[in-house]
């Protein structure tokens, strides 16, 4: 059986959030950002001592991006795109999220809602803020007139960077310059299999 180490107020969402998805019986270990990641046991899966990392029979991975695109790609779930076309776009969507989005949404989160008040500085809020506002009307531009980001449903392609832009939530962002953006994002989260992804 298939096992995920993680808990999903992490990157091990959208690895929780694509077994679902997906409809894989699988083993949920939900290790947090704790000494749990440096026993040499989970080392021994993951030497980075990180989260998620997935164990599927004598297949281990981490990286999020890579476990989300390798369950696509092997099991019939219908989230791997049709063609060859569209999993270039899928990859492209993911990896765009990763290097263009991530980091400045995660100081944004930090710095307007996790950190006590104490420790927040404003000034790093308004930079990645700042920052994200280009990525966020590329990503809102795409989806003029679309439903999803790739092909004609709901993929990796947009399961990926939806996981990603999840932290918005916790940012306390208004979306509502970007009505496309915020409609898709909507719509992603909804979706039985992150609603019960976040639960787990």
């Amino acid at each position: 059986m298939i096992k995920l180490y993680g808990v999903p107020a992490s990157r091990a969402f959208r690895c929780l959030w694509m077994l679902e998805e997906i409809g894989l019986d699988y083993e949920h270990e939900p290790i947090n950002f704790t000494d749990e990641t440096k026993t040499p046991s989970y080392k021994k899966l993951n030497p980075n001592g990180r989260i998620p990392t997935l164990v599927d029979g004598d297949t281990v991975l981490w990286e999020s991006m890579a476990i989300n695109l390798y369950l696509a790609a092997k099991y019939d779930g219908g989230l791997q795109p049709k063609s060859v076309e569209d999993l270039g776009h899928a990859y492209k969507w993911s990896f765009w999220a990763m290097t263009e989005v991530e980091k400045p949404l995660v100081d944004l989160m930090f710095h307007r809602s996790i950190f006590p008040e104490g420790q927040r500085d404003h000034k790093i809020a308004d930079n990645a803020w700042k920052a994200l506002e280009t990525p966020l009307g590329i990503i809102d531009d795409a989806l003029r007139d679309r439903t999803y980001l790739v092909g004609d449903s709901f993929t990796v392609g947009d399961l990926n960077p939806a996981s990603v832009l999840s932290w918005l939530k916790l940012a306390k962002a208004d979306l509502s310059s970007w009505p496309n953006l915020e409609a898709w994002f909507g719509a992603c989260l909804s979706r039985p299999a992150a609603v019960k992804a976040r639960k787990r």
